[in-house]
């Protein structure tokens, strides 16, 4: 693959950067910020703001970005179909451009489960990882909203990897944004799905949702990469290794959205010592905590064998519809957290369906080094279609 110079370029300084907010966070992430609860839920359809307030947008501690941020409080649907609030953030760039401006609706990858963990706590303190990331977005003139997704920064455990509910939120980030009058947006605002991992298997959720959910959003393309999209065997890879703190939080997640499934009754002691940990830990501790621990071992009996889990497990399933705009998708090779084949599934089934999928196989690296290297590559492809250029599938 060709790689031009500024590109490279992009991918060193994003790497940097990345890095030394890493090391910053890990000393962040441990000690619980206080965060203003939503307002119950009274707006009337989905992205409409329940309430809004300035906040600051820095990737690392006190770095400029020549952006205004917003924390808002915006009406959402739960996995269920039932109305709720969820928080995230809108940055703007202070460039004096006038009139819309291109619009990203990011996700971000895994980052815990405890409300301090969520990216709008982050970004005033300069602690939020993929922030580097999203700079890179600001940086060419776009705007940028990043769903803290349910449960993280609102009451309530973080719905982490339910699908549906992760993709309406993306969705409904965009919403929030396009209506904030302060962003100076505006309903024609040509509109890019971008996420990775976590955020990989929200943003493959989103495009598929989009004709349905939001078709008032001009959505022109999704960039997904590490995409999740069979929870099952991404659990079944990770039971037992140093990723096994994912599943866990996973767990927690799928038990939030339905709580039919009692995942309390599952667990033995160690278990529940666990799991209470990880309610509140962000992704550092959380993988720590978790890490190396079998499901058998946590419970007495394995929720994974059971039918309703299964199911649930199912519906959050990335490939089952076709996204109606073109997508570009990447996989590290090597990924120890998210099997290839995983991935490389997901693409098989959009193809199959008709989906204009753009399939980049990474050569190198592992998991967290995907998103640094192949971010400015997907960026450019959003660039394309904002462009108006054709985008030409390799299904």
């Amino acid at each position: 693959m060709h790689v031009r110079s500024s590109a490279r370029a992009d991918v060193r300084a994003g790497a940097r950067a990345l890095a030394v907010a890493a090391a910053l966070s890990l000393s962040a992430v441990v000690t619980p910020v206080a965060t203003a609860q939503a307002a119950p839920t009274e707006a009337a359809a989905p992205g409409d703001i329940v309430s809004s307030a300035p906040s600051s947008f820095h990737p690392l501690p006190g770095q400029p970005t020549n952006t205004k941020a917003w924390k808002v409080n915006y009406r959402s649907t739960t996995a269920k179909g039932e109305p709720n609030t969820v928080s995230g953030t809108v940055i703007v760039p202070q460039d004096g451009r006038k009139g819309p401006r291109p619009l990203i609706t990011y996700a971000v990858g895994t980052i815990g489960m405890g409300d301090h963990c969520a990216p709008s706590a982050g970004f005033p303190r300069g602690t939020t990882l993929e922030a580097n990331l999203i700079q890179q977005l600001t940086l060419r003139g776009w705007a940028v909203a990043v769903t803290d997704y349910e449960g993280l920064g609102t009451p309530g455990d973080h719905t982490y990897t339910v699908g549906k509910a992760e993709g309406q939120a993306m969705l409904d980030a965009a919403r929030a944004a396009i209506r904030l009058p302060e962003a100076g947006l505006g309903q024609d605002s040509p509109v890019g799905i971008m996420g990775y991992s976590q955020g990989g298997q929200a943003a493959g959720w989103a495009a598929e949702l989009h004709g349905s959910y939001a078709p008032d959003l001009k959505v022109k393309g999704t960039a997904t990469g590490g995409v999740p999209g069979d929870l099952r065997k991404v659990a079944d890879f990770n039971d037992g290794s140093y990723g096994s703190g994912l599943v866990f939080m996973a767990a927690i997640g799928q038990n939030a959205a339905f709580p039919e499934l009692n995942l309390e009754s599952y667990l033995n002691p160690a278990g529940k010592k666990l799991i209470g940990a990880l309610r509140n830990s962000c992704v550092a501790d959380g993988a720590v905590l978790g890490s190396f621990k079998k499901i058998t071992d946590m419970t007495v009996k394995n929720p994974l064998d059971q039918p309703d889990w299964q199911q649930r497990l199912r519906e959050s399933t990335v490939g089952t519809q076709a996204p109606d705009a073109p997508v570009y998708q990447y996989h590290v090779i090597t990924d120890e957290l998210i099997p290839y084949g995983v991935g490389k599934q997901v693409r098989k089934d959009w193809c199959a369906k008709g989906a204009n999928v753009e399939w980049h196989t990474v050569p190198l690296g592992e998991h967290v080094s995907g998103v640094i290297t192949q971010s400015p590559l997907a960026a450019n492809w959003l660039a394309d279609r904002f462009a108006g250029k054709a985008a030409r599938g390799n299904c």
